[in-house]
């Protein structure tokens, strides 16, 4: 089977945007690929946080994860970024044959960059060669993505590339699975791409009564000034979500009345509600089950960075032979 490879940054409860981009298909994925799934905490250190909260937020990821369905450790290895320190090992590595005017137009960079203004660090502008070690320490060939992250694999193809002319060939140049077309998931501002940081998002684990609340206020269609006026289901983000979490008539149904009017922003999104109140009912319960065992969620991680961590030896080594560079002593 190829080796499929993918991560994603502890940042507490996935929300939805994160479960209809990402973990959907992980779990899908994981009955086709040797897929490996990591929970990136170096990565998050990009942006300021507080550490007495990142490992709650490593365990609650990892409960929500094995909540949606993720089946580790039987058919996927679920493990921390950090408890495998081959990753930024092979980072630096790989820092010394990435071209800076590469790095410098990613677009997810300047993105950030706008975005911290008061904390545009190196990590930002890096974050792609360390994107490349998670995938290849692994020798991904198969990394799933939504949209615009392919030109972070194209980057890491690039890195690969580098290190196999200088050193010779060893990395394979992994591809771009795309799970996400279409459109993005907005956050319920209807502003911009639903987030943590601009708290427009919904998280997997809202209880009924939260999800019925922040649906009541989430952006539609914006000419629906009125109950009569028509609208475009095409530029309301509640029908997003209806295809995502409707049934086909329910989907028909809610496009119909919006452009007719025959129906009001409140009844669609009171359908909605019920809809994702009992998708998500079944995946906070797992969870919260989950959350209740730590130690055994602890080990679960644990024996997947286990795994994680000899795979990444194995690399490593090769990686440090084709650079003349001493092996570590054994013992």
């Amino acid at each position: 089977m190829d080796r499929l490879y993918s991560g994603m940054q502890p940042t507490g409860a996935p929300h939805v945007g994160n479960y209809l981009g990402a973990i959907r298909s992980w779990v899908e994925l994981a009955a086709r690929y040797d897929a490996i799934y990591g929970i990136v905490d170096l990565h998050a250190l990009t942006v300021a946080h507080e550490p007495a909260e990142l490992q709650a937020r490593v365990r609650t990821m990892a409960a929500v994860l094995l909540g949606c369905g993720l089946p580790a450790p039987d058919r996927c290895s679920l493990y921390v970024q950090s408890n495998v320190p081959q990753h930024a090992e092979l980072a630096w590595v790989f820092a010394t044959v990435t071209p800076l005017a590469e790095l410098y137009r990613m677009t997810q960079f300047k993105d950030k960059a706008r975005v911290q203004q008061k904390n545009v660090n190196a990590g930002l502008l890096t974050y792609p060669v360390l994107q490349a070690a998670d995938i290849l320490l692994y020798k991904g060939t198969v990394v799933p993505v939504g949209e615009d992250q392919v030109q972070h694999i194209e980057m890491s193809r690039i890195i690969a590339r580098k290190f196999n002319n200088r050193y010779g060939e060893l990395f394979p140049e992994p591809k771009e699975l795309v799970v996400s077309r279409g459109a993005r998931i907005m956050g319920l501002d209807g502003q911009a791409k639903m987030s943590k940081s601009l708290g427009n998002h919904l998280s997997l684990l809202e209880t009924p009564e939260d999800i019925r609340e922040k649906l009541k206020t989430a952006f539609t269609d914006p000419d629906r000034k009125r109950r009569k006026d028509p609208g475009n289901p095409e530029v309301c983000n509640m029908w997003t979500l209806h295809r995502a979490f409707s049934t086909d008539e329910q989907v028909a149904w809610a496009a119909q009345g919006c452009r007719t009017a025959e129906i009001g922003c409140f009844e669609c999104k009171k359908v909605l509600a019920d809809n994702l109140i009992d998708h998500l009912a079944p995946i906070r319960e797992r969870t919260e089950a989950w959350l209740a065992r730590p130690a055994d969620l602890d080990e679960l991680l644990a024996e997947g960075s286990r795994r994680c961590r000899c795979l990444a030896a194995e690399t490593l080594g090769e990686v440090y032979e084709r650079l003349g560079l001493r092996p570590a002593r054994q013992g």
